[in-house]
């Protein structure tokens, strides 16, 4: 189950990151995840998006552990409590990841509370990212579920 719960959160992060990507240059939203966390580590664009490409990726399989150890304490890993969970998982990036996690730790971005005396590279996602759109709440929920059906179908054997 580990491993194919391993095997879905490569394929599924794909999809995710693809996805973000495509809605980005389709202009649905401003969100750029990878420059987002990226610019933890520098302040490089050109640098943090690879870092940040990278960060995604390795964030990708860890959810998908936490994705299986819930699999293995219900008994069931499945597309549906995939689903269920990639649910759980948007409310989770979109909420307290970006605005509480992420902003502790960046150096780079701005605040409510960023005054003219800072020059942040970055606005404040705002909760569920509205801040980068309206349609980036709708994009992070549905690419969040596709994330988390691909991981539960490859855990439970499809």
């Amino acid at each position: 189950m580990i491993l194919g719960a391993l095997a879905g959160g490569a394929v599924g992060t794909i999809v995710l990151t693809t996805g973000l990507r495509l809605a980005q240059e389709l202009g649905w939203t401003r969100m750029d995840i990878p420059l987002l966390l990226g610019t933890v580590f520098s302040p490089s664009r050109s640098r943090a998006e690879v870092i940040g490409y990278a960060v995604h990726f390795v964030n990708g399989l860890l959810f998908s552990l936490a994705y299986a150890f819930v699999f293995a304490a219900t008994g069931r890993a499945d597309w549906l409590l995939g689903l269920g969970l990639g649910f759980v998982h948007a409310l989770f990036a979109g909420g307290g990841l970006v605005n509480v996690l992420l902003p502790a730790v960046h150096p780079r971005m701005g605040t409510p509370w960023s005054d003219s005396q800072e020059t942040p590279l970055l606005e404040p996602p705002g909760f569920m990212l509205l801040n980068y759109g309206r349609a980036t709440a709708i994009v992070t929920v549905v690419l969040h579920l596709a994330y988390g059906a691909i991981v539960g179908a490859s855990a439970g054997g499809f």
